[in-house]
């Protein structure tokens, strides 16, 4: 099968900075199944992995990353029992296995969900990893319930990208919150507003952009951007027993003590930590899959999707890898094969 991979870390504009070439079709066993590729997304997870994992060496043979996948089952394992062969399906996949930049890739089911049927694949491939995480953050994390919580506000921190985009609309559609996300750019604070924003502040002047439209305090953050950038804000504007969630890292310790007073909880969101650790909940992807499936179908939802890109090459790839490290990307890109 074709895959295309990197043997260093290197600049995107380098001519080896993806690879393609010929490797075996893997065979599914256990809970895997073989999914055949016809489209996958790039998230930033993706140029991160590629920048660091052969930072000060070269692989004997290429690593093959990217994990949004939309694709149809081919093959299955002798425990599986959640999909049929024929079966499409998509998925955000697993850090520590090999990547969607191939033709062909092993998944296990119980972190793969059924397509949306009513949207193309391009549409479909910009959900899963996103979706993951910002549900995982709403309703595993923050633990938010649509009747207790009806009307309370959450800050979505980053609101016009990838996780960003979901996360407004599920907070918004399923969690009955008023939502305010940040974006500092005409064309990214329009872009929240269409995902369902009440309103739309600037991050570089938080606390007083909060002021102006009568929130200075919110009871939920949800961190997308800078988490030890804005930890000490982040503690001024939670209220008394709120709930920060963070998905980034700190490259210094955070002070949670400042917390206390209020008693505030906090969170780490990891998409890939049920599978990583193959948690006992593993299969609680599948069930979210399916759900984002149902509210995509019956347009409760919408697709991220921004940039579509046709064909499965290398230099696809580094365009989708170049377009992610501007940092001002809106919504997904995504290639089709």
């Amino acid at each position: 099968m074709k895959a295309i991979g990197f043997k260093q870390s290197l600049p995107v504009e380098d001519p080896e900075s993806f690879v393609e070439f010929e490797t075996e079709k893997p065979i599914p066993e256990g809970y895997d199944i073989l999914v055949k590729v016809s489209a996958n997304s790039v998230n930033p997870v993706d140029f991160k992995v590629r920048m660091n994992a052969a930072k000060d060496k070269v692989l004997e043979t290429p690593k093959i990353i990217g994990w949004d996948a939309v694709g149809t089952v081919e093959a299955v394992g002798e425990k599986t029992s959640l999909f049929n062969i024929g079966d499409e399906v998509y998925y955000a996949g697993d850090i520590t296995r090999s990547g969607s930049n191939a033709e062909y890739q092993l998944v296990d089911e119980r972190i793969v969900g059924f397509k949306p049927k009513n949207l193309s694949v391009a549409e479909a491939v910009a959900m899963p990893l996103t979706g993951l995480t910002a549900y995982e953050a709403l309703f595993d994390r923050i633990r938010i319930n649509p009747e207790l919580d009806k009307g309370k506000t959450i800050l979505i921190m980053a609101g016009a990208g990838g996780v960003g985009s979901i996360a407004i609309q599920l907070a918004k559609k399923l969690g009955n919150l008023t939502v305010i996300a940040t974006a500092s750019r005409p064309d990214t604070q329009a872009w929240c507003q269409k995902m369902g924003a009440d309103h739309v502040v600037n991050h570089y002047h938080l606390q007083d952009e909060l002021e102006k439209i009568g929130h200075s305090q919110v009871n939920y953050i949800l961190d997308l951007v800078n988490l030890g950038g804005y930890w000490e804000s982040y503690a001024e504007i939670i209220k008394p027993q709120g709930h920060i969630a963070s998905i980034t890292e700190s490259k210094d310790p955070i002070n949670i003590n400042i917390l206390k007073n209020k008693s505030v909880s906090f969170s780490w969101e990891l998409m890939y930590t049920r599978s990583m650790h193959n948690t006992d909940d593993i299969q609680r992807q599948h069930d979210i899959l399916n759900h984002l499936s149902e509210l995509l179908d019956n347009g409760t939802i919408q697709s991220t999707m921004t940039t579509q890109l046709e064909g499965f090459t290398a230099d696809n790839l580094k365009e989708a890898h170049r377009l992610q490290e501007t940092n001002k990307t809106i919504g997904k890109n995504v290639i089709v094969f």
